[in-house]
Protein backbone atom coordinates (compact mmCIF):
# COMPACT_ATOMS: atom_id res chain seq x y z
CA UNK A 1 0.00 0.00 0.00
CA UNK A 2 3.16 2.51 0.56
CA UNK A 3 4.37 2.17 -2.98
CA UNK A 4 0.64 3.14 -4.43
CA UNK A 5 1.47 6.66 -4.46
CA UNK A 6 4.87 6.47 -5.92
CA UNK A 7 3.77 3.88 -8.98
CA UNK A 8 0.45 6.40 -9.38
CA UNK A 9 3.59 9.41 -9.92
CA UNK A 10 5.61 7.16 -12.14
CA UNK A 11 2.19 6.10 -14.38
CA UNK A 12 1.76 9.66 -14.42
CA UNK A 13 5.31 10.57 -15.58
CA UNK A 14 4.91 8.12 -18.22
CA UNK A 15 1.87 9.25 -19.29
CA UNK A 16 3.42 13.23 -19.68
CA UNK A 17 6.54 11.73 -21.54
CA UNK A 18 5.03 11.47 -24.82
CA UNK A 19 3.38 15.26 -24.69
CA UNK A 20 6.86 16.53 -23.74
CA UNK A 21 8.74 14.77 -26.55
CA UNK A 22 6.19 16.18 -29.02
CA UNK A 23 6.32 19.52 -27.31
CA UNK A 24 10.05 19.73 -27.06
CA UNK A 25 9.97 18.91 -30.57
CA UNK A 26 7.76 21.31 -31.77
CA UNK A 27 10.06 23.85 -30.25
CA UNK A 28 13.41 22.76 -31.52
CA UNK A 29 11.62 22.73 -35.22
CA UNK A 30 10.22 26.57 -34.67
CA UNK A 31 13.47 27.63 -33.01
CA UNK A 32 15.63 26.56 -36.14
CA UNK A 33 13.05 27.54 -38.72
CA UNK A 34 11.56 30.93 -37.33
CA UNK A 35 13.34 32.78 -39.94
CA UNK A 36 12.06 30.87 -42.76
CA UNK A 37 8.63 30.66 -42.03
CA UNK A 38 6.14 32.72 -44.10
CA UNK A 39 5.26 32.69 -47.45
CA UNK A 40 8.76 32.34 -49.31
CA UNK A 41 8.64 29.11 -47.18
CA UNK A 42 5.95 27.44 -49.54
CA UNK A 43 6.07 29.69 -53.06
CA UNK A 44 9.82 31.30 -53.05
CA UNK A 45 9.50 34.26 -55.35
CA UNK A 46 6.48 33.07 -57.24
CA UNK A 47 3.25 34.45 -56.86
CA UNK A 48 1.09 32.74 -54.22
CA UNK A 49 -2.10 32.42 -56.08
CA UNK A 50 -0.65 31.65 -59.69
CA UNK A 51 1.76 28.92 -57.73
CA UNK A 52 -1.58 27.03 -55.99
CA UNK A 53 -3.42 27.12 -59.03
CA UNK A 54 0.02 25.69 -61.22
CA UNK A 55 0.34 28.53 -63.10
CA UNK A 56 3.05 29.49 -62.18
CA UNK A 57 6.22 27.20 -61.81
CA UNK A 58 7.78 27.40 -57.83
CA UNK A 59 11.47 26.76 -57.48
CA UNK A 60 12.44 27.84 -54.17
CA UNK A 61 9.46 26.40 -52.45
CA UNK A 62 7.91 23.88 -50.48
CA UNK A 63 4.34 23.89 -52.14
CA UNK A 64 5.05 21.57 -54.81
CA UNK A 65 6.53 19.18 -52.32
CA UNK A 66 3.24 19.55 -49.76
CA UNK A 67 1.06 18.73 -53.14
CA UNK A 68 2.73 15.85 -53.69
CA UNK A 69 2.94 14.52 -50.42
CA UNK A 70 -1.14 14.64 -50.62
CA UNK A 71 -1.32 13.18 -53.24
CA UNK A 72 0.57 10.11 -52.21
CA UNK A 73 -1.50 9.95 -49.07
CA UNK A 74 -4.60 9.90 -50.74
CA UNK A 75 -3.12 7.15 -53.42
CA UNK A 76 -2.12 5.44 -50.47
CA UNK A 77 -5.37 4.94 -48.54
CA UNK A 78 -6.82 4.29 -51.41
CA UNK A 79 -4.76 1.03 -51.75
CA UNK A 80 -4.45 0.07 -48.43
CA UNK A 81 -8.12 1.34 -46.58
CA UNK A 82 -10.70 -1.05 -48.34
CA UNK A 83 -8.81 -3.60 -49.17
CA UNK A 84 -6.96 -3.98 -45.45
CA UNK A 85 -10.30 -3.30 -43.83
CA UNK A 86 -12.20 -6.75 -46.28
CA UNK A 87 -8.87 -8.51 -45.57
CA UNK A 88 -8.81 -8.25 -41.51
CA UNK A 89 -12.93 -8.55 -41.78
CA UNK A 90 -12.14 -11.97 -43.90
CA UNK A 91 -9.11 -12.81 -40.55
CA UNK A 92 -11.57 -12.25 -38.25
CA UNK A 93 -14.92 -13.57 -39.28
CA UNK A 94 -13.99 -15.85 -41.99
CA UNK A 95 -10.92 -17.98 -41.86
CA UNK A 96 -10.24 -20.77 -39.73
CA UNK A 97 -8.06 -23.13 -38.73
CA UNK A 98 -4.64 -22.79 -40.39
CA UNK A 99 -5.92 -20.98 -43.37
CA UNK A 100 -6.16 -18.21 -40.44
CA UNK A 101 -2.92 -18.87 -38.84
CA UNK A 102 -1.11 -18.61 -42.39
CA UNK A 103 -2.74 -15.03 -43.47
CA UNK A 104 -2.35 -13.35 -40.13
CA UNK A 105 1.50 -14.80 -40.23
CA UNK A 106 2.12 -13.33 -43.74
CA UNK A 107 0.45 -10.16 -42.57
CA UNK A 108 3.16 -10.00 -40.03
CA UNK A 109 5.62 -11.05 -42.10
CA UNK A 110 4.68 -7.73 -44.22
CA UNK A 111 4.23 -5.79 -41.60
CA UNK A 112 8.04 -6.60 -40.14
CA UNK A 113 9.31 -5.94 -43.92
CA UNK A 114 11.23 -2.97 -44.33
CA UNK A 115 10.43 0.15 -46.35
CA UNK A 116 13.19 -0.10 -48.67
CA UNK A 117 11.80 -3.73 -49.90
CA UNK A 118 8.92 -1.96 -50.89
CA UNK A 119 10.80 0.42 -52.85
CA UNK A 120 12.73 -2.40 -54.36
CA UNK A 121 9.40 -4.26 -55.55
CA UNK A 122 8.32 -1.15 -57.06
CA UNK A 123 11.75 -0.58 -58.85
CA UNK A 124 11.94 -4.38 -59.94
CA UNK A 125 8.34 -3.83 -61.19
CA UNK A 126 9.36 -1.16 -63.37
CA UNK A 127 12.33 -2.80 -64.77
CA UNK A 128 9.78 -5.93 -65.30
CA UNK A 129 7.08 -3.91 -67.21
CA UNK A 130 10.08 -2.32 -69.68
CA UNK A 131 10.88 -5.88 -70.72
CA UNK A 132 7.69 -7.30 -71.15
CA UNK A 133 4.32 -5.42 -72.17
CA UNK A 134 5.37 -2.09 -71.49
CA UNK A 135 8.81 -0.63 -72.66
CA UNK A 136 7.69 3.10 -71.83
CA UNK A 137 6.94 1.74 -68.23
CA UNK A 138 8.70 4.56 -65.96
CA UNK A 139 8.75 5.50 -62.16
CA UNK A 140 5.31 7.35 -61.38
CA UNK A 141 3.16 9.26 -58.49
CA UNK A 142 1.09 6.17 -59.21
CA UNK A 143 3.60 3.85 -59.14
CA UNK A 144 4.72 4.92 -55.15
CA UNK A 145 1.26 5.41 -54.41
CA UNK A 146 0.44 1.99 -54.37
CA UNK A 147 3.66 0.62 -53.20
CA UNK A 148 3.08 2.64 -50.06
CA UNK A 149 -0.65 1.43 -49.97
CA UNK A 150 1.40 -2.23 -49.70
CA UNK A 151 3.80 -0.67 -47.15
CA UNK A 152 0.84 0.31 -44.91
CA UNK A 153 -1.83 -2.54 -45.70
CA UNK A 154 -0.82 -4.72 -42.55
CA UNK A 155 -1.42 -1.91 -40.42
CA UNK A 156 -5.47 -1.57 -41.79
CA UNK A 157 -5.22 -5.49 -41.67
CA UNK A 158 -4.29 -5.81 -38.27
CA UNK A 159 -6.40 -2.89 -36.48
CA UNK A 160 -9.81 -4.53 -38.10
CA UNK A 161 -9.21 -7.83 -37.34
CA UNK A 162 -8.03 -7.36 -34.12
CA UNK A 163 -10.86 -5.00 -33.40
CA UNK A 164 -13.51 -7.01 -34.52
CA UNK A 165 -12.17 -9.89 -32.66
CA UNK A 166 -12.07 -8.27 -29.36
CA UNK A 167 -16.12 -7.66 -29.65
CA UNK A 168 -18.69 -9.15 -27.25
CA UNK A 169 -20.20 -12.13 -27.92
CA UNK A 170 -23.55 -10.53 -26.96
CA UNK A 171 -23.26 -8.12 -30.03
CA UNK A 172 -21.92 -11.38 -32.02
CA UNK A 173 -25.68 -12.88 -31.36
CA UNK A 174 -27.53 -9.56 -32.07
CA UNK A 175 -27.75 -9.81 -35.92
CA UNK A 176 -29.04 -13.50 -35.73
CA UNK A 177 -31.99 -12.30 -33.28
CA UNK A 178 -32.47 -9.57 -35.77
CA UNK A 179 -32.79 -12.06 -38.62
CA UNK A 180 -29.51 -10.22 -40.53
CA UNK A 181 -27.48 -12.87 -42.76
CA UNK A 182 -23.99 -12.84 -41.25
CA UNK A 183 -22.50 -10.23 -44.22
CA UNK A 184 -25.79 -7.71 -42.89
CA UNK A 185 -24.56 -8.23 -39.58
CA UNK A 186 -21.15 -7.48 -40.06
CA UNK A 187 -22.11 -4.41 -42.41
CA UNK A 188 -24.82 -3.05 -39.72
CA UNK A 189 -23.32 -4.21 -36.35
CA UNK A 190 -19.73 -5.29 -36.41
CA UNK A 191 -18.16 -2.49 -38.49
CA UNK A 192 -19.93 0.43 -36.68
CA UNK A 193 -18.94 -0.74 -33.32
CA UNK A 194 -15.46 -1.59 -34.51
CA UNK A 195 -15.39 1.87 -36.31
CA UNK A 196 -13.18 3.47 -33.61
CA UNK A 197 -10.35 0.43 -33.74
CA UNK A 198 -10.82 0.45 -37.58
CA UNK A 199 -9.70 4.23 -37.77
CA UNK A 200 -6.67 3.99 -35.41
CA UNK A 201 -5.06 1.96 -38.26
CA UNK A 202 -6.51 4.50 -41.03
CA UNK A 203 -4.88 7.07 -38.52
CA UNK A 204 -1.55 4.93 -38.24
CA UNK A 205 -1.15 4.11 -42.40
CA UNK A 206 -2.06 7.73 -43.14
CA UNK A 207 1.29 8.69 -40.95
CA UNK A 208 3.41 6.16 -41.81
CA UNK A 209 2.84 7.00 -45.80
CA UNK A 210 3.21 10.59 -45.34
CA UNK A 211 6.63 10.10 -43.73
CA UNK A 212 8.88 6.98 -45.60
CA UNK A 213 11.18 8.63 -47.86
CA UNK A 214 13.07 4.92 -48.83
CA UNK A 215 9.62 3.63 -51.40
CA UNK A 216 9.28 6.97 -52.70
CA UNK A 217 13.37 7.69 -53.53
CA UNK A 218 13.12 4.47 -55.26
CA UNK A 219 9.74 5.04 -57.40
CA UNK A 220 9.92 8.30 -58.49
CA UNK A 221 10.31 11.38 -56.78
CA UNK A 222 13.06 14.03 -58.03
CA UNK A 223 13.57 17.09 -56.80
CA UNK A 224 12.08 20.26 -58.41
CA UNK A 225 9.76 18.32 -60.35
CA UNK A 226 6.98 21.19 -59.98
CA UNK A 227 3.37 20.10 -59.22
CA UNK A 228 1.97 16.25 -59.66
CA UNK A 229 0.91 16.49 -63.49
CA UNK A 230 -0.33 13.14 -64.10
CA UNK A 231 -0.39 9.79 -62.02
CA UNK A 232 2.24 8.52 -64.56
CA UNK A 233 4.33 11.58 -63.79
CA UNK A 234 7.59 12.16 -61.19
CA UNK A 235 6.49 14.35 -58.05
CA UNK A 236 8.09 15.83 -55.39
CA UNK A 237 7.48 15.15 -51.51
CA UNK A 238 8.56 16.87 -48.19
CA UNK A 239 10.41 13.95 -46.85
CA UNK A 240 12.25 13.63 -49.73
CA UNK A 241 12.83 17.16 -49.85
CA UNK A 242 13.54 17.30 -46.39
CA UNK A 243 16.79 14.42 -46.96
CA UNK A 244 18.06 16.66 -49.81
CA UNK A 245 18.15 19.63 -47.51
CA UNK A 246 19.89 17.74 -44.52
CA UNK A 247 22.67 15.99 -46.95
CA UNK A 248 23.07 19.13 -49.41
CA UNK A 249 22.65 22.22 -47.94
CA UNK A 250 24.87 25.00 -48.94
CA UNK A 251 24.08 27.18 -46.34
CA UNK A 252 22.50 28.31 -43.18
CA UNK A 253 19.37 29.16 -44.59
CA UNK A 254 19.00 26.08 -46.86
CA UNK A 255 19.03 24.25 -43.65
CA UNK A 256 16.37 26.70 -42.28
CA UNK A 257 14.31 25.46 -44.65
CA UNK A 258 14.65 22.08 -44.10
CA UNK A 259 13.52 22.79 -40.80
CA UNK A 260 10.61 24.65 -41.56
CA UNK A 261 9.77 21.88 -43.97
CA UNK A 262 10.13 19.14 -41.06
CA UNK A 263 7.58 21.51 -39.30
CA UNK A 264 5.54 21.64 -42.02
CA UNK A 265 5.56 18.09 -42.88
CA UNK A 266 4.27 17.16 -39.01
CA UNK A 267 1.69 20.04 -38.97
CA UNK A 268 0.32 18.01 -42.23
CA UNK A 269 0.27 15.07 -40.45
CA UNK A 270 -1.77 16.68 -37.69
CA UNK A 271 -3.78 17.93 -39.82
CA UNK A 272 -4.68 14.37 -41.87
CA UNK A 273 -4.89 12.78 -38.62
CA UNK A 274 -7.77 15.18 -37.39
CA UNK A 275 -9.60 14.94 -40.55
CA UNK A 276 -9.48 10.68 -40.07
CA UNK A 277 -11.08 11.43 -36.94
CA UNK A 278 -13.12 13.60 -38.51
CA UNK A 279 -14.22 11.11 -40.77
CA UNK A 280 -14.57 8.43 -38.40
CA UNK A 281 -17.42 9.76 -36.03
CA UNK A 282 -18.97 11.04 -39.68
CA UNK A 283 -18.97 7.18 -40.93
CA UNK A 284 -19.94 6.25 -37.21
CA UNK A 285 -22.90 8.36 -37.60
CA UNK A 286 -24.08 7.10 -41.01
CA UNK A 287 -23.51 3.43 -40.10
CA UNK A 288 -26.00 3.91 -36.72
CA UNK A 289 -28.69 5.57 -38.65
CA UNK A 290 -28.38 3.05 -41.28
CA UNK A 291 -28.29 0.32 -38.71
Amino acid sequence: MNRQPGFTLFCRLCAALPVLLVAGLLVFLWLQSRHALGPALFFGDADPVKAILGLAPVWDGIWPACAGTLCLVALAGLTAVPLGILCGIHLSEYATGRSARVLSLLVDILAGAPSIIMGLFGFALILYLRHSIAPEANASLLLSGVCLGLLVLPYMVNATATTLAALPADLRLLGPALGLTRWQAIRHILLPSAGRGIMSGVVLSIGRAAEDTAVIMLTGVVANAGLPRSLFGVYEALPFHIYTAAAEYRGPEDLERGFGAALVLLALTTVLFLAAGTLHRTMENRWRKGA
